[in-house]
């Protein structure tokens, strides 16, 4: 073979491996040029997530030389889960609860296990908590006053909100568990004639639990069925409403995760999986902290037990047999919510 034959098949070559070393897929990581980051959320820890992210981009420029830039979407969790299961390319899914999660999951968009992650990928705590008037002039104190008759109750549409079902497992949890003043604890059917009561209280059912919570500071209703956090973001920004703990509430927990499929085609997983683990960092936490969400962090939240009331009873998803189990008794086509909130528009007809 000729010297100029052998040139150019080493030319050849190098061009080939040099390819081969790139980035593909999208966004490069590492060296000077930016990398974009798509982050979907539900709609609740926006305000954090705007304090947060400016500290990961610091920090990570800090390590690696290197901008990144977060494209973000805040919908309702359920709303948000079907939207990465249909087409939107997030990097990182921040939802309300770990059945939209799974719902991704089980789509073949992630591949690992999501749950090693600290607290089971868990990323923030809270509680169902009663938005209501100021002074308190409906007089609410616990869960059996949201039946009252004429009261009218904000809350979302557990089809769209993971706030919702969380709220409507609550309440249930509640009335079986012997929270709620003339249900006997462990009566299936007097659960479902509570739930009936208060679901026909219901005026508006938004798409997300932010929807709701800005209807009622608009006006709308006597009292708004939403997290803790949300009443408390709002009185931090000069909202005058008043909340009222029930005695108990399940246990609501949120996780994170980052989306195999969507990080290999962009190229992004370096960044998505450091952004993850930040948001169990002492300072991210400390701003989740800062927002109404309850700490995972032990440390970070002993340091605000005092903002955050013990209640008398708090249960987990578990006393439903999971996230599965909790979807198809309640909320699919013969679930418990399907057909009481069946009957309820039956009886307004």
């Amino acid at each position: 073979m000729s010297k100029p034959a052998i040139r150019f098949l080493l030319l050849v070559a190098l061009l080939v491996l040099l390819a081969a070393c790139g980035p593909s897929g999208g966004s490069a990581q590492g060296g000077d040029e930016p990398v974009t980051l798509i982050l979907g959320a539900y709609t609740t820890p926006r305000e954090a997530y705007s304090r947060i992210i400016p500290l990961f981009q610091e920090q990570w420029k800090q390590e690696t030389g290197q901008d990144v830039i977060f494209e973000e979407s805040y919908l309702g969790s359920g709303a948000q889960s079907r939207a990465i299961v249909e087409g939107f390319e997030a990097d990182v899914a921040a939802l309300s609860l770990a059945a939209d999660i799974t719902r991704i999951q089980e789509a073949g968009l992630i591949t690992h296990d999501w749950q090693s992650l600290p607290n089971n990928g868990m990323v923030s705590t809270s509680v169902v908590a009663f938005a209501v008037r100021e002074g308190n002039p409906e007089g609410i104190t616990d869960w059996a006053d949201l039946a009252k008759p004429g009261l009218e109750i904000l809350t979302p549409n557990p089809k769209t909100s993971g706030g919702a079902m969380w709220n409507i497992l609550s309440l249930y949890g509640a009335a079986q568990r012997g929270f709620v003043e003339g249900v006997p604890a462990g009566d299936e059917a007097a659960a479902q004639e509570f739930l009936l009561a208060v679901l026909d209280n219901v005026l508006v059912m938004d798409k997300a639990a932010r929807e709701s919570i800005i209807n009622f500071e608009q006006g709308v209703g006597d009292l708004a069925i939403t997290y803790e956090n949300e009443i408390l973001v709002a009185q931090k920004g000069g909202q005058t409403y008043d909340m009222v703990l029930p005695r108990s509430s399940i246990l609501i927990e949120n996780p994170v995760a980052v989306i195999d499929a969507n990080v290999d085609k962009h190229g992004t997983r370096e960044v998505a999986e450091a952004f993850v683990n930040f948001l169990f960092s002492r300072e991210a936490q400390e701003i989740f902290a800062e927002y109404g969400l309850r700490p995972v962090d032990p440390e970070v939240a002993e340091a605000v037990a005092d903002r955050y009331p013990p209640l008398e009873d708090i249960f987990t998803i578990d006393y439903f047999g999971g996230w599965p189990e909790a979807t198809q008794a309640f909320f699919s086509d013969s679930g418990i919510y399907t057909q009481t909130i069946a009957r309820v528009q039956g009886l307004s007809q």
